[in-house]
């Protein structure tokens, strides 16, 4: 059964439709929109700030998601998928973005809509990725534009692909 736990008097609000593992974490200031899907030994840690997710919003497996106290809430737009591994910490992710595997976005980044972060990137607290694009290194610069296609195609596609996974699980858990 998962960990969802509220603290000082705060407790994770779900929206319609939500996937949470047996082993996920979610504490306090949390809110998620509609089908989300929270991943095996993911934690969505809203101790210390909010953390507040649209819709369609994946964290996948041993993801990390946390803020700085009372100075940077975690904000996080719809159709995002934070792939396996990586750290979101007190940022701004927009619409339509993939977070690539054991990549890291520091405290006030902004991550522009339609864009990549590429698996290992680090993008460092105040940087400003520009909407469609593909940042990737440590420190994360940009490295192409992403066209509407791919868009379409790769991060929509992974956005609804997760919500079809989260079916499956919940289907055998009835």
């Amino acid at each position: 059964m998962p960990i969802i736990k509220p603290l000082r008097g705060i407790s994770p609000q779900f929206g319609k439709d939500c996937y949470i593992a047996y082993n996920a974490t979610i504490i306090g200031d949390v809110v998620m929109g509609d089908e989300c899907s929270i991943w095996f030994n993911a934690v969505i840690r809203g101790d210390v700030h909010y953390i507040k997710m649209g819709n369609k919003v994946n964290v996948q497996d041993g993801a990390i998601i946390h803020a700085t106290y009372q100075t940077a809430p975690t904000n996080i737009g719809n159709n995002v998928s934070i792939a396996h591994q990586a750290i979101v910490h007190g940022c701004t992710i927009h619409d339509n973005v993939l977070v690539g595997m054991r990549s890291v976005i520091m405290d006030n980044a902004v991550v522009g809509s339609n864009s990549i972060i590429a698996a290992g990137a680090v993008v460092l607290e105040n940087t400003i990725i520009e909407p469609g694009s593909v940042y990737a290194g440590v420190p994360a610069k940009k490295v192409k534009d992403i066209s509407q296609d791919l868009t379409k195609n790769l991060l929509e596609r992974i956005s609804n692909n997760y919500v079809k996974y989260a079916g499956w699980y919940k289907d055998e858990e009835k």
